[in-house]
């Protein structure tokens, strides 16, 4: 596994080397059981305190992705890929609820944010720039309904 910081991101070195470890369990790349690099050796690798590995570490630990044994290592366990699921689910669930009380306040039909999530879904940039007409609307639930079979 190798972990990618940067600097410039905004976002907190800790942070990311959690993302990237909690991505890598997800993905299989490491697997229950597995250890990870010691704190030393992975501060030394990225040129940062052995403080912010230990924080990404403890974090992790707390989520239930890795487990600490002292004198032996970090070991990436078992349960951690349902708990993270049920966490990313969570996450997932409150960033539609924002994001669904964004489209009904620009007034975005339910149609139109199907299409957009879709395109996001699939990396697709999208030319929405406002209320779909009907018939946008009618060529979407027509597309979608011939894709799902109906």
């Amino acid at each position: 596994m190798k972990l990618i910081i940067s600097s410039v991101s905004g976002k907190p070195i800790y942070e990311q080397i959690k993302q990237q470890i909690r991505a890598a369990v997800l993905s299989g790349e490491l697997a229950p059981g597995e250890t990870l690099p010691s704190l030393r050796k992975l501060a030394k690798e990225l040129r940062i305190s052995v403080l912010t590995v230990t924080r990404a570490y403890n974090e992790l630990a707390d989520e239930g992705v890795v487990r600490n044994v002292q004198g032996k290592g970090t070991f990436v366990l078992q349960r951690g890929n349902e708990v993270m699921r049920e966490q990313l689910s969570q996450r997932i669930a409150d960033s539609l609820l924002q994001v669904s009380m964004a489209a009904k306040a620009a007034d975005v039909p339910l149609l139109g944010l199907l299409d957009m999530l879709e395109a996001a879904y699939r990396d697709e940039p999208t030319p929405y720039g406002g209320g779909a007409s009907s018939a946008d609307t009618q060529a979407s639930e027509e597309k979608r309904n011939a894709r799902d079979g109906r």
